[in-house]
């Protein structure tokens, strides 16, 4: 699989699991605590609303309800068609959102047109990410904020090396017909072509966010996210909280 070709099979992937998206663990995000959780890196890091943001890679909607929820303008972007089609029903009718058809490495947005960008699991699939960071750069206005929640989900981290052999024992005894993470095959074989497909690391992203201009690269924890999580899950997926590392990272356009 070549990256040429790369873009098309992520966007065939992510379309075909449009319907059944949201009944996989880590997607759909529970109302109260957990989307309060979700929800307070916004309040920390995104500037005071309403302010123009820009949500990538938004999915079926769920990140963009909260943002939204927030009093921010919302445009939510997503490259699959039937993904995006499941958001715009969820939220049809609200004002100060606009969906939009179009790949987050090539956004198409005017310059400085945004206070803020936003995105959720994204990072990873990026098969060009050099070029993203700095559309993203030239899309925010000055003084403009990036938040980004993502992860590596190339192996377990040390601490999640025992919930994830109990996580496949599981599997194997009881398949999840839902879950699809780094464990299943066609996941597995995205994540192999990709440019973090060994991993993706808040000390990977630093200097290449900081060569696209940006500066303030800050770390924050996913912690509570992830409490919040096993507050409203069974054990099974109280374990997948456990597998991998992941972070928050908050960025800024200079200015």
């Amino acid at each position: 699989m070549k990256n040429r070709d790369l873009s098309d099979e992520i966007r065939e992937y992510w379309s075909r699991r449009s319907e059944s998206f949201d009944l996989a663990f880590g997607h759909a995000i529970a109302p109260g605590v957990e989307a309060a959780a979700w929800a307070q890196p916004m309040r920390d890091h995104l500037p005071p609303a309403p302010s123009r943001v820009l949500e990538l890679g938004c999915g079926t909607g769920e990140v963009t309800r909260l943002v939204h929820d927030l009093g921010h303008e919302v445009t939510a972007l997503d490259f699959a068609g039937p993904m995006l089609a499941v958001a715009r029903a969820k939220h049809a009718g609200k004002p100060r959102l606009r969906f939009l058809l179009a790949d987050a490495q090539q956004t198409m947005e005017p310059d400085a047109s945004h206070d803020a960008i936003l995105c959720r699991h994204l990072v990873w699939t990026l098969t060009r990410p050099e070029e993203a960071f700095a559309d993203w750069f030239r899309v925010l206005r000055p003084g403009g904020r990036l938040l980004v929640y993502d992860g590596d989900w190339a192996a377990p981290s040390r601490m999640g090396r025992w919930p994830a052999r109990l996580l496949a024992l599981w599997e194997r005894l009881s398949p999840d017909p839902h879950y699809d993470g780094a464990m299943g095959q066609r996941h597995a074989a995205i994540m192999g072509a990709l440019p973090f497909g060994a991993g993706l690391r808040f000390g990977t992203l630093t200097p290449l966010l900081e060569q696209a201009g940006f500066t303030s690269v800050t770390r924050h924890s996913h912690g509570p996210i992830a409490r919040a999580q096993r507050r409203v899950n069974g054990l099974r997926n109280r374990l997948r909280t456990r597998v991998y590392e992941r972070f928050i990272l908050v960025a800024q356009k200079p200015g």
